[in-house]
């Protein structure tokens, strides 16, 4: 595993596109992501300035690309076409940020990799000023949701069982660990 230090996060661009495409047609990845096509869709959206809600980008570890990760805003997505079948999203301060990660090579999971990128990303977002960040895996990815806890986040128990499939976890820096 390499140190912190060597973890870097990059805006993706048009260029990274196709290397994302292939990421996401992965079993890895199809297992808990969208149609790998769909998914690209969104990325694009993002990087062409259609989705203005969202910032997609690709980590690195020395120097070499091995996933990708974004931050989402909360309160745009705070309406009913939204939060009809999310309705945790409610519950949020509007200022709140969510954040995704996957890693390009399966072979890297369950190696505390996922953990590593995702308090360097929460460094990150909190050094802009973000104080409220979640991440909502599925509850049924326990892979997922140990790195997650691992990195620092733990269940909003106020919100456990409210949108089926969805496991609302909040970023508290007394439970990061190093």
């Amino acid at each position: 595993m390499n140190a912190p230090g060597d973890i870097t996060f990059a805006p993706v661009t048009l260029a990274d596109l196709p290397m994302l495409g292939e990421w996401m047609a992965r079993p890895h990845w199809r297992e808990w992501w969208g149609e790998p096509e769909t998914e690209l869709g969104y990325v694009q959206d993002m990087v062409e300035g259609r989705d203005k809600t969202c910032r997609p980008f690709l980590f690195s570890l020395a120097g070499e690309p091995a996933g990708y990760n974004q931050v989402w805003q909360v309160g745009p997505h705070q309406i009913p076409e939204w939060a009809d079948d999310n309705p945790w999203l409610m519950e949020l301060p509007a200022d709140a940020v969510g954040v995704d990660l996957a890693l390009a090579d399966g072979a890297r999971l369950s190696q505390g990799l996922g953990s590593a990128v995702l308090r360097c990303f929460v460094a990150m977002l909190r050094a802009e000023g973000h104080t409220t960040i979640i991440i909502d895996p599925d509850p049924a990815n326990g892979r997922a949701v140990a790195a997650y806890s691992k990195a620092g986040f733990r269940p909003m128990p106020h919100l456990e069982g409210r949108t089926e499939g969805v496991l609302i976890m909040q970023f508290q820096q007394d439970f990061a660990s190093k």
